[in-house]
């Protein structure tokens, strides 16, 4: 079953002692287009602190209780480094993060993550036997100027999209994936472009993302959209729509 972002907003999250909070929303690369976090507000159980918190700790949900299940304690998550979610997150502040819980790093193409070092090669010669924590901590010195990877589910909401030959909405909401973190739809609310109707547009047609101006263009037409499949937030998307929806 595939879930729109809003519909998890709210959801408990519940550690293996007692609940931690409730979702406020989620950060997801723009690269990839997964959800890296789930940003969770403690309230009054860590003075609202805001934590962090990977799909990978969550077990499988309640999805009629509103409940994402996590295997972690509450002292564990009491006990987190820090993060100031007002501000980008860094590189640095999310490696703190995958050495203290025991998370794979999704950044690095995979060998990182799966805390295997790459061979040894001639751009890279200190790899050889050097621990993985030091190697990541390397790398994130290297990356520590690249541009934030991390989008939050809710500045993006509102954006602005642009066809090649005129706009046709503003985002409103994301499809996730049935059995993935990741992002396979954004719903588009087209306004006075096709009034009272939604679209679906896939990241894969994403040309490029302007976050200062709030604008993403995508590599089609208005004519597509207007002609395409028009999506009814109160009807699950089924996988033969899906497949439909790609074709076009």
């Amino acid at each position: 079953m595939k879930h729109n972002v809003k519909s998890l907003i709210g959801f408990t999250i519940g550690a293996k002692d007692g609940e931690i909070g409730k979702v406020k929303d989620f950060y997801f690369d723009d690269e990839s287009w997964t959800i890296r976090y789930l940003i969770v507000d403690t309230g009054n159980w860590l003075s609202g602190r805001v934590v962090l918190i990977s799909p990978e700790a969550l077990m499988p949900p309640d999805l009629e209780k509103k409940i994402f299940p996590v295997n972690l304690t509450k002292e564990q998550i009491k006990n987190s480094p820090d993060v100031n979610t007002d501000v980008p997150v860094s590189r640095q502040e999310e490696i703190k993060l995958h050495k203290y819980y025991p998370w794979t790093a999704y950044w690095g193409a995979g060998y990182f993550g799966a805390g295997i070092l790459p061979l040894a090669t001639g751009s890279d010669p200190l790899a050889i036997g050097m621990p993985y924590e030091e190697f990541a901590e390397q790398q994130a010195q290297k990356d520590a100027d690249a541009d934030n990877r991390l989008r939050s589910t809710k500045k993006v909401t509102g954006y602005k999209v642009e066809a090649t030959d005129g706009n046709i909405g503003k985002v409103e909401d994301f499809i996730l994936g049935e059995s993935m973190w990741t992002i396979h739809w954004l719903v588009v609310d087209t306004g006075k472009f096709l009034p009272g109707k939604k679209a679906l547009i896939s990241p894969k047609v994403i040309g490029e993302i302007e976050w200062e101006d709030s604008i993403i263009s995508i590599e089609t037409t208005t004519s597509l959209i207007k002609n395409g499949t028009e999506y009814d937030s109160s009807q699950l998307i089924h996988i033969i729509d899906e497949k439909q929806l790609a074709t076009y």
